[in-house]
């Protein structure tokens, strides 16, 4: 019966995924072999092969890396703190780079247990009053918990609460800095929190970083369905975030998130990516996209959404404007949500190279 099930389910499937990528006429994309004179070749346009994908970023910050480098090979936790120092803390950089460490961190844990993230252990140890270090290791906890536990469970729970208390370190060390409450997001949401007191862990958030787009999208996921709300809750969040806006601000972006944090499991409707509502929100993100201020940290992340969403609704020659802003860095939504984030990544840039080129693009006709 399992396998009756199985076999009802990919036909369905087929019938939904395979008139979307292959059309049979007119301007969609047809099917040929791999090397076929016809077959569309990313790298002509200047795209990173999949294997060379950094999964571990959204976008380049190469000083991060470097000091990544330093850190994981000499396992001395200093660099990690004079750059944390040395990022100002009301912005968007300082809460990336602390998710950065503490997922080094937790990824060579997983990598060598008892062993690994050892500096960070150090580094806390060593240096105490240190707010980087703290909240680098809240954050890690956080990570800890969803990455090796049940949520729920007894100690997926108690990972959690050992969280809030570093939070809590973590704000008295720093009392101007927005993170060690953008931490607490998520811990409010594994522990579910009551209404009333994410509220009050939000209010410290916009009190000192009203237009941070990473804590809007902390506290997204608490209103989500599958969370603490709903998804009316999440759009009303979403779209009120949006309206109060300022120009350049991305999070008129943010309605698109809810859209993607309520996708149906299996998308029926071939045209769902087109309807009023997934247009709307891809329109609200195409322009924030447009209009975002020159470098901003979180704009890579709007754009590989933005990739998912054109390629679903066929829109060929805007997937590929934001293609080539964001191809070489992976480590973001969607695609993290995958086992393997760059081949994930890959096939809709594949699928979006495809489509350009079947209506008439080339690597001539891209602007850059």
């Amino acid at each position: 019966m399992e396998i009756l099930w199985f076999l009802i389910a990919m036909g369905m499937l087929t019938a939904v995924i395979v008139p979307y990528v292959l059309r049979r006429r007119g301007g969609g994309i047809r099917q040929v072999a791999p090397g076929a004179p016809d077959a569309a070749d990313p790298e002509t346009y200047g795209f990173v092969r999949q294997e060379e994908q950094d999964i571990r970023l959204p976008g380049p910050d190469q000083d991060l890396l470097d000091v990544l480098d330093v850190v994981q090979r000499t396992q001395d936790w200093r660099a990690a703190s004079q750059l944390l120092a040395g990022t100002p803390k009301d912005g968007e950089v300082r809460w990336q780079r602390v998710q950065a460490f503490a997922g080094a961190a937790s990824l060579e844990l997983q990598q060598r247990p008892g062993a690994g993230g050892a500096w960070l252990r150090t580094w806390r140890s060593e240096s105490p009053k240190d707010a980087g270090a703290a909240q680098v290791h809240a954050e890690f906890l956080v990570q800890q918990a969803w990455r090796s536990s049940t949520v729920g469970a007894d100690d997926f729970r108690i990972i959690l609460e050992e969280a809030r208390t570093v939070c809590a370190e973590a704000a008295l060390l720093s009392p101007g800095d927005p993170v060690p409450y953008i931490v607490e997001l998520a811990v409010a949401r594994g522990l579910g929190y009551p209404h009333e007191q994410f509220d009050q862990v939000w209010a410290k958030v916009i009190d000192r970083a009203p237009q941070h787009m990473g804590a809007h999208l902390a506290a997204l996921h608490y209103w989500c369905e599958k969370w603490h709300g709903s998804r009316e809750e999440a759009d009303h969040f979403a779209t009120t975030a949006a309206a109060r806006a300022p120009q350049g601000s991305l999070l008129a972006a943010l309605p698109l998130f809810a859209v993607y944090e309520h996708l149906p499991d299996l998308v029926m409707v071939q045209n769902f990516f087109r309807t009023a509502v997934v247009s709307k929100a891809m329109d609200g993100a195409l322009f924030a996209a447009h209009s975002a201020r020159p470098g901003d940290p979180m704009l890579a992340h709007v754009r590989h959404l933005l990739v998912f969403f054109l390629v679903r609704s066929e829109r060929w020659a805007e997937a590929m404007n934001q293609l080539v802003q964001v191809d070489g860095h992976v480590g973001a939504l969607p695609w993290t949500f995958s086992e393997d984030p760059a081949a994930e990544y890959t096939v809709y840039r594949n699928l979006a190279v495809a489509g350009y080129e079947a209506n008439g693009g080339s690597p001539a006709t891209l602007p850059r």
